[in-house]
C-alpha cells in the first residue's frame, strides 16, 4: 500500500507499524523505549508523529500503517512535542554528562543535540538513588534511569532472566531488583545485553582499566593478554573502522604499544576447548553419556542453567570456556617454560561479553585463591585505552601475535558467531569418528542470526543431530521440548546474546542489522580464505598435547582445562 510522508508518497506493508516502514524508506524517527522485534511499548512517546484527520500526535511505533494515510514526520507540533520531552527528561537527570562513561554515544545527549536544546526551561529535583557497584560484571547508577523500560523487556522478554523490573509508583517509579538487593545477588547471569540496549549510562561494564593499567606500569610484572575470536572484527567501529574490518594485526600493534610483554589469541583457547569438547561429545555418544551435550563457553548460559535449570547440569559440557583453559595453560605451563613466577604474571582478557568478567572471578577457576584470569576488559573498554594513550589504530603497522599461542585454525575464529562452536566441533569431530576430514568444511545449517538452527549432519554411519541457539529466551524454549521427550538432538550449542559474541554485551554499540552482519561475514571471510581450518589440525595444538597435556580427556587435560557446575540458589 501507498501512504503519504512529508508530502511524498512512500511504500508501506500491510499490518506493518508506522515506524517500520519509515525507517525502511530511509527517513529517521528518533526512539528512546523501542526494541526493534518485540511488541511496541509506546512509552517514550519520541516517536509520535502528525497523521491527518486525527486530533492527537500518534506513536509510530505502535501505530499500524493504512492505505492513503498522510503522515507528517516534522511538523512544528511534532519537533515541538519531542523537544519538550527531552527537556521534561533533562530536568532531573544528573549534569556529569562530562564524567558519564556514554559521554560520546548517549541516545538522550544527541537528542537534546539534534532538538536544538540549547537552555533549562524545566526544573525539577535531581534524584538521588544508591548506585549498584557490588556486581563483578555490571554497574547501575538509577539516577541516569529514563525509564525507557529497555533493559527490563530484553532482560525478560528476550532472556527470560526478569533480574530487573520497575518498582515503585508514579514519580517514585524507578528500576530495581528483588527486595532491592545488588545484582550480584540477583539472577542476573550478567550478559550485558541490558547495558547494550541502554540508552544512556544509567547500566554501564564494572571496569577493570585502572587495574590492568596499574599493572602495566609495575616494573617486576609480566603482562599478558588475550583477545576473543570476534575482538578483532568489531574494534575498528570504535575508532571510524568500517564494519567487519579485520584488525587483528593492528590491534596486536596497539597492544604491544600500551606495554604488554606477550599477546595471545584466544582462539587458540578455542582450538583447545575443540579438542576437548569433541572428544567429549564423541565419547557421550560411543558410551552411552548423557545427551543432549550442551557447550559451555559462555558463562551468562552456564548461570542461567545453574539458577533456573539444574535439571540439565548432566547435559552441560565440563570443558572450560576459551578464555579459561587459555588462561589455565598461560599461568600453569607457559609460565613454567619460560621460568616465570606466576605470582609476578598478570594475566588480562579481551572480551566482547560482560560475563567473562564474573567468570574469572568463579571460584572454580582458582588455584589457592588465585585467579587464573586476572582483569577483564571489554572491546569498549579497550577502545577507550587505546584512545586515552593517543594512539591512531588504522596508523599502525600491523603485527602477528606471539607463538605459540597466537596461532589459532580459522574454525576457532568462527566462536564469533552464532554456530561457530557447532560447525568447529562437527569438523572435528567427524575427524576423531571416522579418521577422514568432513568433504565440506562449512555447515550453512547452523550460520546466521535465527534464534534457533537445527540440522542432521552424516558423521561415518551416524547421524547426529544438532542445534544451535542464541538468546537464553530460545534456549528455554529448546529445553522445554527436550523435557517433553524430544530425542533427536545430540549436541547444542548454546550463546546468551542473540547473534553470537559479535553482538555480545561488550561490543561496540549497534543496533544496524547490516552492521552485525558484516561482523559475522568477516569470521566467515577469514574462514574462507586462510588453508588452517580445523582446529585438529593446528600445529602449536598438537604440540601442546605432545609436549604437556597428553590426550584430550587425559588426566592433566582434566585437571586444567575442565570443570564442574553445580545448582546456585538464585539469591547467591
Amino acid at each position: 500500500m501507498n501512504i503519504s510522508v512529508n508530502g511524498r508518497e512512500v511504500e508501506a506493508r500491510p499490518g506493518e507499524m508506522l515506524l517500520q516502514a519509515l525507517q525502511r524508506n530511509g527517513i529517521h524517527i528518533p526512539t528512546l523505549c523501542h526494541l526493534d522485534g518485540l511488541f511496541p511499548s509506546g512509552a517514550c512517546r519520541m516517536c509520535v508523529v502528525e497523521v491527518a484527520d486525527r486530533p492527537n500526535l500518534v506513536p509510530s511505533c505502535a501505530c499500524p500503517v493504512s492505505d492513503g494515510m498522510n503522515v507528517q514526520t516534522h511538523s512544528r507540533r511534532v519537533v515541538q512535542a519531542r523537544k519538550t520531552i527531552v527537556e521534561l527528561l533533562l530536568a532531573n537527570h544528573p549534569d556529569d554528562c562530562l564524567y558519564c562513561v556514554r559521554n560520546t554515544d548517549c541516545s538522550l545527549k544527541n537528542l537534546a543535540s539534534e532538538l536544538g536544546v540549547r537552555q533549562r526551561r524545566v526544573v525539577g529535583s535531581k534524584r538521588s538513588f544508591k548506585e549498584d557497584t557490588a556486581s563483578p560484571a555490571i554497574e547501575r547508577d538509577p539516577d541516569k534511569c529514563i525509564l525507557c523500560g529497555r533493559c527490563v523487556r530484553v532482560c525478560e522478554e528476550v532472556q527470560a532472566v526478569a533480574a530487573i523490573d520497575f518498582v515503585g509508583r508514579g514519580s517514585q517509579t524507578r528500576i530495581g531488583t528483588a527486595f532491592e538487593e545488588g545484582l550480584n545477588v540477583s539472577n542476573c547471569v550478567f550478559c550485558g545485553q541490558c547495558v547494550k540496549v541502554c540508552p544512556t549510562g544509567a547500566l554501564r561494564e564494572q571496569s577493570a582499566m585502572k587495574q590492568v593499567m596499574q599493572a602495566l606500569t609495575r616494573k617486576d610484572t609480566i603482562t599478558i593478554v588475550q583477545h576473543a575470536p570476534s575482538i578483532s572484527v568489531t574494534l575498528g567501529e570504535e575508532f571510524g573502522i568500517k564494519p567487519g574490518v579485520d584488525v587483528a594485526g593492528l590491534m596486536t600493534a596497539a597492544l604491544r604499544r600500551l606495554g604488554f610483554n606477550y599477546v595471545f589469541d584466544t582462539s587458540y583457547g578455542a582450538d583447545l576447548t575443540i579438542m576437548e569438547e569433541a572428544s567429549e561429545l564423541v565419547h557421550r555418544i560411543q558410551n552411552g553419556g548423557t545427551l543432549p551435550m550442551f557447550t559451555s563457553c559462555c558463562p551468562g548460559w552456564v548461570k542461567f542453567v545453574e539458577q533456573s535449570h539444574p535439571d540439565f547440569l548432566g547435559n552441560l559440557s565440563t570443558c572450560r570456556s576459551p578464555q579459561q583453559m587459555l588462561a589455565s595453560i598461560i599461568k600453569h605451563h607457559f609460565a613454567v617454560k619460560h621460568g616465570i613466577d606466576p605470582e609476578k604474571l598478570f594475566s588480562v582478557s579481551i572480551m566482547p561479553c560482560t560475563a567473562k568478567k564474573f567468570e574469572a572471578s568463579r571460584p572454580e577457576f582458582m588455584r589457592d585463591g588465585i585467579p587464573q584470569v586476572d582483569a577483564v576488559l571489554t572491546t569498549r573498554e579497550l577502545a577507550r585505552m587505546i584512545r586515552l594513550h593517543n594512539l591512531k589504530l588504522d596508523a599502525l603497522v600491523p603485527e602477528p601475535g606471539d607463538a605459540p599461542f597466537g596461532e589459532r585454525s580459522t574454525a576457532a575464529k568462527l566462536f564469533g558467531a552464532s554456530g561457530g562452536v557447532m560447525e568447529a566441533a562437527l569438523r572435528t569431530a567427524h575427524k576423531l569418528i571416522t579418521g577422514s576430514e568432513m568433504e565440506n568444511l562449512k555447515i550453512d545449517a547452523v550460520r546466521g542470526f535465527k534464534g534457533i538452527k537445527e540440522a542432521h549432519c552424516a558423521v561415518g554411519d551416524l547421524t547426529v543431530g544438532v542445534a544451535v541457539v542464541s538468546g537464553l529466551g530460545n534456549a528455554e524454549k529448546l529445553m522445554d521440548q527436550i523435557r517433553e521427550g524430544r530425542n533427536d538432538i545430540h549436541f547444542v550449542e548454546v550463546m546468551a546474546c542473540p547473534g553470537g559474541c559479535i553482538c555480545g554485551g561488550g561490543q561496540p554499540f549497534s543496533f544496524d542489522p547490516a552492521v552485525l552482519r558484516k561482523r559475522a561475514q568477516a569470521l566467515y571471510q577469514i574462514d574462507k580464505d586462510e588453508p588452517l581450518r580445523t582446529s585438529h589440525a593446528n600445529p602449536a595444538i598438537q604440540e601442546l598435547y605432545k609436549e604437556f597435556l597428553g590426550a584430550p580427556l587425559g588426566e592433566r587435560s582434566h585437571e586444567l582445562l575442565h570443570t564442574h557446575y553445580a545448582q546456585r540458589d538464585v539469591l547467591v
